[in-house]
């Protein structure tokens, strides 16, 4: 039901979100992120970065306990050598450089497979990941949205009470009209318009949060 949900949350309000190149991880948390005692920045950060690099590495063709490996993999990658990457004078965008972390990963697993034993020209899911312009680097893009909204419905849901997350959820998500949700909370239509608004401009806040290019 919440995966149900975060999509149509995506679906219905994306485009009033939608950022001029898909949003990129901000500055202050890659930051953050040299110092693995930081919880809170590790948190947000395998908070979405994980389910990311987990679809992606299934979509691939790796099973569940592969992919599992490769979400692993990469974050000790990143923990490693994130430093070194900030220190970079023409550093390339922080999630390019993930991406490029991620298909290398999946490469190996999948070059490690029982039934492997293949090269790069006689694997599909191999060749897709090779391919420098192929569709992996797109569906991580668009992944990565639905990472970003699913991680921000989280935030919002646990920061606002019931009965306003429901009157968003009636009115945005399932359509219900403002009068009919009104009656069904119990609230007047001003509380919910008010309701609704608060969770519309907080979803953004949050989300416009990864729009810091880096």
């Amino acid at each position: 039901m919440w995966n149900l949900l975060v999509e149509t949350i995506y679906a219905t309000i994306s485009e009033s979100f939608m950022f001029p190149s898909p949003p990129e991880t901000r500055a202050s948390l890659i930051v953050r992120l040299r110092d693995a005692a930081d919880v809170a920045a590790w948190d947000e950060f395998v908070a979405i970065y994980g389910p990311l690099v987990h679809k992606l590495a299934m979509r691939q063709g790796l099973q569940a306990a592969d992919a599992e490996d490769v979400v692993q993999q990469v974050f000790t990658a990143v923990s490693q050598s994130v430093g070194q990457w900030l220190e970079r004078p023409n550093q390339h965008r922080f999630r390019g450089w993930l991406l490029t972390i991620a298909r290398n990963t999946a490469i190996k697993t999948l070059t490690r497979r029982p039934h492997g034993g293949v090269g790069l020209g006689g694997d599909p899911a191999l060749s897709e990941l090779a391919a420098p312009n192929g569709d992996w680097s797109r569906h991580f893009d668009i992944e990565y949205r639905r990472e970003v909204y699913r991680w921000a419905a989280e935030q919002v849901q646990n920061t606002v009470t019931t009965s306003t997350w429901k009157a968003f959820q009636l009115t945005h998500i399932e359509g219900v009209s403002i009068a009919e949700a009104a009656k069904r909370l119990g609230m007047s239509v001003g509380s919910i318009y008010i309701a609704r608004s608060r969770v519309i401009s907080r979803l953004r806040e949050l989300a416009k949060q990864f729009e810091v290019s880096q």
